[in-house]
């Protein structure tokens, strides 16, 4: 079976509800809208995150699989676009690891999980090191190259049902204007629906993904927000976060000087701004969230249940960073943890029930 084929079939099996074994029938009768999101629960799963020098490992079946044992519905999946393609020539298309993407979300059908894609390094732009060759919020180049790599994923997963599918145009827009921002995703936005008209999209919020965006209501996307704060609980001693190896010990609630951070902080920073976005008629989904290994691991789950009941409380969806990894349920290297061994690796069920909760 070729490429065309296979996504055609893909596409029949969406919208005829094949895996209805796996799907609610609620959710295959009723598509999401981006003026209302479903409360979509679950993981990032990174195996395309950074594009490694010899080739990434396809997404594993037994994760969709799992999540969807484990009472999950969400993945969303941060993609490089260095993985399939080059900095110095974007619009060279390796086919080979894009054909993973199409059997990820044919897992995900099967399994009852939506996944979403999401450009976590763009042509001209990336959250993370080393920084692109242009600039996707200055480079007309980047940003042409930016709208032929979503263009292309719209051609070729159209016809797949938003409820199986969604695309999250760029990951965590940062020290960039409003205006900037708008901009680049207008273009992007225009990219997606010259393929695929009915294609859910979703916008990452400014400052990281923190901060809502009026300027975009009129495009008809959802928006995703963050679940990283406070920062000295979430990213303590993380190696990547300049002075972090120097925050206090945290707790939670948090002590900052003569500050307490708690759920009220979270509540009236986090969730109260997004509100007002929401009322608008933007869906808000949280696309990232967690905390890295070395926070106390009762400090995380307390601070873990504050943020989920606070999600719970506003009828919004999570994905946790990550599935495996020092974010996770599974292998995360805590020094804390009671380990279950389970299948071949550790988990952290303490961690995952709080999840479930959630």
């Amino acid at each position: 079976m070729n490429r065309r084929q296979f996504v055609s079939t893909l596409a029949t099996a969406a919208l005829t509800g094949l895996s209805q074994s796996a799907w609610p029938a609620a959710a295959l009768a009723a598509q999401p809208t981006a003026r209302r999101l479903p409360r979509w629960r679950g993981f990032n799963l990174t195996e395309k995150c950074v594009a490694r020098k010899d080739g990434n490992p396809a997404f594993a079946q037994s994760d969709f699989a799992l999540l969807n044992e484990w009472g999950f519905d969400f993945a969303r999946l941060p993609l490089s676009y260095l993985c399939w393609s080059t900095a110095e020539d974007p619009r060279q298309i390796r086919d080979t690891e894009l054909g993973h993407l199409d059997l990820a979300v044919e897992y995900g059908g099967k399994h009852g999980v939506h996944v979403n894609l999401n450009l976590h390094r763009a042509p001209g732009y990336c959250v993370n090191p080393p920084k692109e060759p242009l600039d996707l919020w200055k480079d007309e180049a980047a940003l042409d190259a930016a709208a032929f790599h979503w263009g292309m994923l719209a051609r070729r997963f159209k016809g797949v049902a938003n409820a199986q599918l969604s695309f999250d145009l760029l990951n965590e827009p940062a020290n960039v204007s409003e205006a900037i921002y708008v901009r680049v995703v207008k273009r992007l936005v225009q990219a997606i629906r010259s393929e695929d008209p009915q294609r859910l999209i979703i916008a990452d919020g400014l400052s990281w993904g923190r901060d809502p965006v009026f300027g975009l209501v009129e495009l008809g996307l959802a928006q995703s927000t963050r679940g990283y704060d406070p920062m000295e609980v979430s990213h303590y001693q993380a190696s990547w976060v300049a002075g972090a190896e120097k925050w206090p010990t945290p707790t939670w609630p948090l002590k900052r000087g003569e500050a307490t951070i708690n759920s009220e902080t979270l509540r009236r920073d986090r969730i109260v701004p997004w509100q007002d976005l929401e009322r608008k008629g933007v869906g808000i989904h949280v696309g990232e969230w967690g905390a890295h290994n070395r926070t106390p691991h009762a400090v995380v789950l307390a601070w873990m249940g504050d943020q989920l009941s606070l999600w719970r409380e506003a009828g919004w969806g999570w994905a946790l960073w990550n599935l495996r990894g020092s974010f996770g349920v599974v292998d995360s290297g805590r020094s804390d943890v009671g380990y279950e061994e389970f299948r071949g690796h550790k988990l952290d069920r303490e961690m995952l029930k709080v999840l479930q909760a959630g």
